[in-house]
């Protein structure tokens, strides 16, 4: 989006996220960005070198640092989050383990939300504890937990919002209050939202990061993470996390591939969104279905949070069955058109059984504590005709217990 196209207000979120940060006459013509293959960048004489790597110029000096077709991917993400800077990784992970290893020491104190997606459990759980990292995991939807909990040793706090897999929600706005209070940085994960339904940073996050391998991607077809923040804290995360510590930086090819994906996002989510509403609803009218957690659902505790801090509901549903877990298998077993599968935000809708799939980190009795069951069901909603995935999803719940 060049400055010499004149407008008499902002640009639109879908005018951004195809135009924003890449004029095509800048690279002779070209549509779309060019896809720069290459690990390492020339300089015009060594003091050049040297200058950009003490960061006394601006400039490419090696791929894990930066890559000019990552560089727009960057740039378009923190416009379309309300960011000042965006980074991209090789995974969802790539993103978080940079955050962590860069803001954090030994000593240092996370509260992180109850429920998380497997591997950030993990991490936290299992793993940062090796280094002296402590993590206290509260029922972050009641935000008076975080003011009981919180002390001068927390350095991070963080949750997803809606959570995976049980779709829990946090109030960002409040939970941002507590944070900022008491000088501790606060990190939102918005893979199920993408900042076309939330806006974590503008509601007082300091650091949001994704999975771009779901929505943002949005075809299946690659691994990617995101942080945006500050200026001040994605130097940090790209200088330390990535360039010292994970090395865990984006390909060029993928990152072209979340430039195409993004330019379709709005279009994708609204069609998730529509879909999941009526499967939802579908859902918890039929006789074998023992409760659906959908934001969207009147009967859901979060649906007035969710209508506050979310332009929709999002793709992403979790039910429990009548007949707990062999019910569930019984479900995912009969199912023709919807594909079981983990991962979610593809075109193709997906169903999965968290507690022995994305989510078998935790143990039985961590599961129960951090608020999913083992019968929990998990649907990523896809971009196909709503009246097949009903028929689907119809036929298969009819067919339990015959």
């Amino acid at each position: 989006m060049s400055d010499s196209r004149k407008r008499n207000r902002p640009a639109g979120f879908a005018t951004r996220a195809i135009h924003f940060a890449y004029n095509p006459l800048d690279y002779h013509g070209a549509l779309n960005p060019p896809l720069f293959m290459t690990s390492t960048y020339a300089f015009e004489n060594a003091r050049q070198g040297g200058d950009r790597f003490a960061g006394e110029e601006a400039g490419y000096i090696y791929h894990r640092v930066g890559n000019p077709t990552v560089s727009i991917l960057e740039k378009r993400l923190a416009e379309l989050e309300g960011g000042e800077a965006g980074l991209f990784t090789s995974s969802g992970m790539g993103a978080i383990t940079a955050a962590f290893w860069s803001l954090l020491q030994a000593g240092d104190e996370v509260i992180a939300d109850k429920t998380l997606y497997g591997c950030t459990f993990s991490l936290l759980q299992h793993h940062m504890t090796r280094f002296a990292i402590k993590t206290r995991f509260i029922d972050m939807s009641d935000p008076a937990q975080l003011e009981a909990a919180i002390s001068d040793k927390t350095r991070l706090v963080y949750c997803e919002t809606p959570a995976n897999p049980n779709m829990r929600l946090v109030d960002i706005a409040a939970i941002a209050e507590i944070t900022r209070k008491h000088e501790a940085t606060f990190i939102v994960d918005n893979t199920y939202c993408t900042p076309y339904l939330q806006r974590p940073l503008e509601l007082g996050a300091d650091l949001v990061v994704h999975s771009a391998t779901k929505y943002l991607g949005g075809h299946g077809d690659l691994l990617a993470g995101a942080a945006v923040g500050s200026q001040d804290m994605i130097d940090q995360l790209r200088f330390v996390g990535i360039k010292e510590m994970n090395g865990a930086m984006i390909s060029s090819m993928d990152a072209f591939l979340v430039l195409r994906g993004i330019k379709t996002l709005h279009l994708r989510m609204d069609r998730h969104c529509q879909t999941a509403q009526k499967l939802a609803e579908l859902l918890e009218a039929h006789d074998a279905v023992e409760q659906v957690y959908y934001p969207g659902l009147a009967s859901s505790p979060f649906h007035e949070l969710a209508k506050r801090q979310m332009s929709q509901f999002g793709g992403m549903i979790a039910l429990e069955l009548k007949g707990g877990m062999d019910a569930g298998r019984d479900l995912m077993d009969a199912l023709d058109l919807v594909t079981c599968a983990v991962s979610l935000g593809d075109a193709e809708t997906l169903v999965q059984h968290p507690a022995s799939m994305t989510h078998s980190t935790y143990e039985p009795e961590e599961r129960i504590k951090h608020g999913f069951t083992d019968g929990l069901i998990r649907i990523s909603v896809g971009l196909e005709d709503y009246d097949d995935i009903a028929d689907d999803f119809t036929q298969a719940l009819d067919g339990l217990g015959k």
